[in-house]
Parts: structure tokens; C-alpha cells; sequence
């Protein structure tokens, strides 16, 4: 299936500045129709799958920014609606669409980086007691699966593992990899072993990450779990979480989707600085290496 590209991209590209703590999801209060807007976009484009504007949301964090928990858990559930609502205005011309509710790692909300790094300093307890409100609020907004991506550390997928088996709702997980090591410096093989067992993840595998990276991470994927793999990588470029902004050259070529494929993948996209022009030519390729 193809997937969508980056969301904040999408929107800076339609005059959003996305610096404060919430990034996309401030947006969910702001302009809800600029997101549905992004993701009709990209379903133009050619995605299937259409990615929720939840990755940085959290009813702690909007409660941080002044909101009511009624309010924050109302727009939590928003961003799976919104998504809902543009695949539903599409129903009907025979292509088969998704919603996948973003779930981003504990370091994401923090919103200073550590989604890179993992090794948080906070127990397995505490990172149990952010997830699992979370995945249940956006269980309830009737998402056809969820995305738990950009997952630095393998202490923080044995946490999300059990919470998914426990929900039951069919979720694929993506770690965020530098070469063949989580982005806390954990092999990836150990790393894809803690999702192997679990029965409501049904497919696994890198974003975020070099696009060159891709490849070899699949390969132990596979190996590790024999599930379908994930692949959705970022252009490449330098990320400066001080200054929220992005540097140097993209390294995204739509050409090296067939090997992702070769190597297992069943789910392929992009993440940040992919945008609805490189999900067109992705689906174009595949559709026609298809």
C-alpha cells in the first residue's frame, strides 16, 4: 500500500509556521481544514493510506497549552475524524483508502528532539501510563489501524507491544534507525525481535530514517519477525530541533521503492520533507513495477 508523505511539510508548503510545541497537532485547533486539506492532497496523489495528525498529540500537551482535558481529548479524536471524513468523501470511485492514527514516541511530545535519541530517564511505568490513554482515545475515533512510528528505543516498543496486543486494534510499529541501530544505539535485530510476538502488529519496519537505510533495515525486519515490512523514510536531510529546521540536500529517490519491496516492505511512503509530489511518483512507479 502507499502511503502518505510528511504532514508538517504539507503544511508549511500552505503557509503554516509549525515552531511551537504542538507542531502539526496545534493545527487540529487552528485550522482543521487545513490538515483534511493535506490529506485529500495526498490521496489525490495516490496514497492509500492517510496518516493522522496525532503523531505530537497528547492530552498532557494541549493541556500545557491552555486547553480543558474534554478539549484536548476532543481534538485527540479529531485528527482521526478528519482523516475519516476525507477518505468517506472519496468512497465510491473502487479505490480502497485507510486511516492510520499516528502514534509518536514519549520523546515527540516533549518537542526537543528526543524522539532521535530514546533513553528518556523515565520507567517503563510512566511510559505506560502516557501510551495507553492515548491509544484508547484514538481506538475510539475508529482509525483502521495505527501507525506507532519513529520509535527510538527498543525499552519503549517492549512497553508499546503489549499495550497494542492489549487494544487489539491492527497497528504496524516503525523504529527510527542510524545504519543497523535503533537511534538509542540498540541492534535492530534486538529490536524487531521485541515485535515479533505480538499478534496485533501486522507489519514492522523504519521511518524517519536515510532513505539509504531502508533497505538493510527491512532485511532484518523480516528476518527477525517474517512480517510485512514498513518503509517510509525521510529526505535525508539534517533536523535541527533548536531551530526547527531542515538542512542540506534530499537523498529521496522514488527509485530505490522497488528494492524496499524486493526486501519485504507491503506499506511504502515517506516521512518528513516527502511531499504529495514524491508520493505521485512513488505510486506511479510501483503501480507500473507492479
Amino acid at each position: 500500500m502507499i502511503l502518505d508523505g510528511g504532514l508538517s511539510n504539507a503544511l508549511a508548503v500552505r503557509g503554516h509556521v509549525l515552531s511551537d510545541e504542538l507542531w502539526t497537532a496545534r493545527l487540529l485547533r487552528d485550522a482543521p481544514d487545513e490538515i483534511a486539506a493535506v490529506h485529500r492532497t495526498y490521496y489525490a496523489a495516490g496514497a492509500e493510506v492517510a496518516t493522522t495528525a496525532s503523531y505530537q498529540a497528547s492530552v498532557p500537551g494541549f493541556e500545557r497549552a491552555g486547553l480543558s482535558r474534554h478539549e484536548a481529548e476532543t481534538l485527540l479524536r479529531r485528527s482521526v475524524t478528519l482523516a475519516r471524513e476525507v477518505r468517506d468523501e472519496l468512497a465510491g470511485d473502487g479505490h480502497r483508502r485507510l486511516v492510520a492514527a499516528s502514534v509518536g514516541p514519549y520523546g515527540a511530545v516533549l518537542a526537543d528532539g528526543s524522539e532521535y535519541r530514546g533513553r528518556y530517564g523515565v520507567g517503563a511505568a510512566a511510559l505506560r501510563d502516557f501510551h495507553l490513554p492515548r491509544l484508547e482515545l484514538l481506538a475510539s475515533a475508529g482509525p483502521d489501524l495505527f501507525a506507532v512510528e519513529t520509535v527510538p528505543d527498543l525499552e519503549e516498543a517492549e512497553v508499546l507491544v503489549p499495550l497494542l496486543d492489549e487494544i487489539g486494534l491492527p497497528a504496524w510499529l516503525s523504529y527510527s534507525c542510524a545504519g543497523p541501530q535503533t537511534r538509542a544505539g540498540q541492534p535492530l535485530a534486538d529490536a524487531f525481535a521485541v515485535v515479533a510476538p505480538s499478534t496485533a502488529v501486522v507489519a514492522t519496519g523504519v521511518n524517519c530514517c536515510a532513505p539509504d537505510d531502508v533497505r538493510p533495515a527491512l532485511e532484518v525486519a523480516r528476518a527477525a519477525t517474517g512480517k510485512p515490512g514498513v518503509a517510509y523514510p525521510n529526505s535525508g536531510q539534517g533536523w535541527d530541533s533548536r531551530t526547527h529546521t531542515w538542512s542540506g540536500d534530499t537523498s529521496y529517490d522514488v527509485a530505490l521503492a522497488p528494492g524496499w519491496v524486493a526486501a519485504g516492505a507491503a506499506y511504502v511512503g515517506g516521512c518528513c520533507q516527502v511531499g504529495p509530489a514524491d508520493i505521485a511518483a512513488l505510486a506511479k512507479l510501483l503501480s507500473r513495477s507492479g
